[in-house]
């Protein structure tokens, strides 16, 4: 699929250079593909400088080619897309990277279309049939498959049937020849067409069936397909069985095909009747069909079909379910701890950034000190007293006298070393203050970028790693920093104010 028009994805680099510009296609539904389908484009990147190299991550053995000068090319095999799901999303992360350092990164998300092939079908053997005589060939599903497995259904051409032959929906062809056509066959196979449709999507198929005298005959009864009598699933995964019944009184004669499970959990709507001769049951336990106390939960299904005078045929399965791990659950926590630890980063680098602020102010204060403060020292020089001393007038009264001289000095000092703190102990500070601020911006982008899928969350190395990063939010010199203790170590950042600091932050 060749795509000609394209969108920009803008980033402005934080140190003030140039915007930088990713160039992706802008088709309506570019980023949607079918299996089978190919997908080609060249991611570009404008900005003063070429980048020197271009990076893709997320591909996980999908079949993506990107080389490293952004050409882009996807073929999605038929098997990525279950006929269940019908459609899948696939999220990658392109980058760019150029020769100053800079880098410019976007995670795109596919959505891979679930594509129907029709049915398949092979040489089948030989239908012998006996003269005046109920024959039965049933078309085998080892002969006539589905890519998709997708249920089938068999469809007649009138013109190529001969006289009194009957296909059923389910790939049974019956016929009782006359003795005329018996032995018209006798040296002289017939060969017959017939068509094979899938469902829902109704693709067909031609096939051929060549019919010669034999004595051989096939019984009536249900197939089940997959035909194991046991299956073992875990909680996530589907059960997904096809259903055929034949009668030997004809399809017509069939009353219906119904179920009864060990298990009233499983729904009444898990079987789908096709026609009248096949089925289709899907069933898909969930994560809460087993507890923590039963890993194993075993479950036996009995499938059984009733023809109009009640006659009973039936078949039983049984599902042993073991317990699965909530991917969905899990990524949400995952993610949860992956934006919590970026929160209180982000948290600690604006108080480490408020608070280098206030340092330099303090320390530009104290460098002024020595022109703007004083010391007045008054000291005594020689004295003379006399006490007490008489009043010749009044007797009563005595007071004591002192006399001498006073020197009084006015000088400056260097403030800082006298009053208030050290500029020495600013400086101490400012340096613990940086490179704590710097050590916590480097991890936290590695860590941003590391985790930003969740595929890579879910890794062993995921909490050791977050381990670390909190070991640098609680370095143990942010005492000496005395840092305010009222600003909250969890603000509410909105997404965007993550992603400024964090610029590989990931939404998802």
């Amino acid at each position: 699929m060749k795509v000609k028009f394209f969108f920009i994805v803008w980033m402005s680099a934080c140190s003030g250079l140039s915007a930088q510009q990713m160039v992706f296609p802008v088709q309506p539904n570019w980023n949607t593909i079918v299996e089978g389908e190919s997908l080609n484009f060249k991611v570009t990147a404008i900005d003063s400088l070429k980048p020197t190299t271009f990076r893709l991550e997320g591909i996980n053995g999908s079949g993506i080619q990107f080389d490293t000068l952004g050409n882009f090319s996807w073929k999605p095999s038929y098997d990525f897309v279950s006929r269940l799901e019908n459609q899948k999303e696939f999220a990658v992360i392109f980058q760019a990277d150029w020769a100053d350092g800079r880098r410019l990164r976007q995670p795109i998300t596919f959505t891979v279309l679930h594509k129907n092939r029709p049915p398949v079908v092979e040489d089948l053997p030989v239908f012998y049939v006996r003269q005046a005589s109920a024959n039965r060939y049933q078309i085998s599903s080892d002969y006539v498959t589905d890519s998709d497995e997708d249920p089938l259904v068999f469809k007649s051409i009138q013109s190529e049937m001969p006289e009194g032959a009957n296909l059923s929906s389910g790939g049974l062809l019956t016929w009782s020849p006359s003795r005329n056509q018996f032995n018209a066959l006798k040296g002289n196979p017939l060969v017959i067409c017939f068509m094979v449709e899938d469902q829902p999507e109704k693709a067909s198929t031609t096939g051929k069936i060549r019919i010669a005298q034999t004595q051989q005959d096939l019984p009536p009864e249900m197939l089940i397909v997959p035909g194991d009598s046991t299956m073992v699933i875990k909680e996530d995964e589907h059960v997904n069985l096809k259903i055929y019944v034949t009668d030997p009184n004809g399809d017509e004669d069939i009353k219906g095909t119904d179920f009864i499970s060990s298990d009233n959990r499983v729904s009444r709507s898990s079987l789908r009747t096709n026609t009248n001769t096949q089925s289709e049951f899907t069933w898909t336990p969930g994560y809460a069909f087993t507890d923590d106390a039963e890993k194993t939960r075993k479950v036996e299904i009995t499938f059984y079909a009733l023809d109009k005078d009640n006659n009973r045929v039936q078949r039983k399965v049984k599902v042993l379910v073991n317990d699965a791990e909530n991917l969905v659950e899990k990524d949400k926590l995952l993610y949860q701890k992956y934006r919590s630890s970026l929160v209180m980063a982000k948290a600690l680098i604006d108080r480490l950034a408020y608070n280098h602020e206030k340092l330099n102010r303090a320390y530009k204060q104290a460098k002024k000190g020595k022109k703007h403060r004083a010391i007045v020292n008054a000291s005594l020089g020689a004295t003379t007293g006399i006490s007490p001393l008489v009043l010749p007038t009044q007797n009563s009264k005595i007071v004591s006298g002192i006399g001498g001289t006073t020197v009084l000095t006015l000088g400056t000092l260097e403030a800082t070393e006298v009053i208030g703190k050290s500029k020495n102990d600013i400086l101490d500070k400012q340096k613990i203050n940086v490179e704590i601020q710097n050590q916590l911006q480097v991890e936290g982008d590695n860590f941003a970028r590391q985790y930003a899928l969740k595929s890579a969350r879910r890794g062993k190395e995921f909490d050791p790693d977050r381990d670390k990063l909190s070991l640098i939010i609680n370095n143990q010199k942010l005492d000496l920093l005395e840092l305010d203790a009222s600003k909250s170590a969890y603000p509410d950042y909105k997404d965007k104010e993550l992603k400024k600091t964090f610029p590989d932050f990931s939404e998802e």
